[in-house]
């Protein structure tokens, strides 16, 4: 079934009386080059378990099947269930979960669902929750090698930004922290039907395995980044003091003793500089 075929998704969309939901983010991908790659390079392999968010027909879902041992997909829409139930009929190692990723116990799914088995994540996400879900999968510290995920092309400059860089900002420093980020190749408007107004990138996040800072520290970190990025022209004295409430001699003392010179931006420091000044602010 090629659903990347816009006839094909048509009279599928007419035989179960589905029509598109601006509110849920839903362009579905009629670029056939685009799930195969997605599948490839975000390591859907013989050995894995992949996690999909967000369906769709189930185009990109059909390519991890072919390639994964088992694939579990997350799927908001309730309307799509019977879609899908049509659309991977064929497909034995696909599991469909009708929730919202935001609120699927993910350590009890992995532990259930891929039992011995590597897991990465794939996914092409509604542009309005690409922050909130590529966060809670790196906070929750999961079991997973990777993510890749196909997001606004904005999103993308924001979240693979090299630290330090005009670019980069505290959601930056964010995925920096528990990741790798990198660009794998762009996606333009004409792939999807209905065509948003933007281009799209993918984007894989390759989990780290050891993180710089213990976990007691990790609040203090993004307490840290938060305030600095706050009011990102002005200089780390004046965003530290007045995002995390203390005063300028303070904020001041503690860029010192992680040896920052008090008149650097935000933008300036690296993931290792900021590590050293929630060290400072921990002590």
């Amino acid at each position: 079934m090629n659903l990347t075929n816009l006839n094909t998704v048509r009279e599928i969309a007419g035989r179960f009386g589905f029509t598109f939901s601006k509110s849920l983010g839903q362009n579905f991908l009629v670029n056939p080059a685009v799930c195969p790659r997605i599948a490839e390079l975000g390591g859907a392999e013989a050995d894995t378990g992949v996690i999909e968010i967000g369906t769709g027909f189930g185009v990109l879902t059909q390519e991890l099947a072919l390639r994964a041992k088992k694939v579990v997909a997350v799927e908001l829409d309730s309307r799509l269930m019977p879609v899908l139930d049509y659309t991977l009929a064929e497909y034995q190692n696909v599991k469909i979960i009708n929730d919202d990723i935001l609120k699927v116990d993910l350590h009890r799914l992995i532990a259930e669902e891929f039992p011995g088995l590597e897991v990465v994540v794939c996914a092409n996400l509604p542009y309005y929750i690409t922050s909130p879900v590529i966060m809670a999968l790196l906070e929750q510290r999961l079991p997973i090698r990777a993510v890749t995920v196909m997001v606004q092309k904005e999103a993308a400059d924001r979240l693979c930004a090299p630290m330090p860089s005009r670019e980069c900002g505290a959601v930056t420093a964010a995925v920096r922290y528990y990741s790798e980020p990198r660009v794998l190749f762009p996606v333009s408007r004409g792939s999807f039907n209905p065509a948003p107004n933007v281009d799209s990138v993918v984007i894989r996040l390759d989990i780290k395995g050891e993180l710089p800072l213990p976990p007691e520290q990790e609040k203090t970190l993004f307490r840290v980044v938060h305030a600095a990025f706050g009011q990102r022209r002005k200089t780390l004295p004046n965003t530290l003091s007045a995002g995390l409430s203390i005063s300028k001699a303070e904020a001041a003392e503690k860029l010192a003793a992680a040896g920052i010179k008090p008149t650097a931006r935000a933008e300036e420091l690296s993931m290792e500089q900021f590590c050293r000044l929630a060290e400072a602010f921990a002590q």
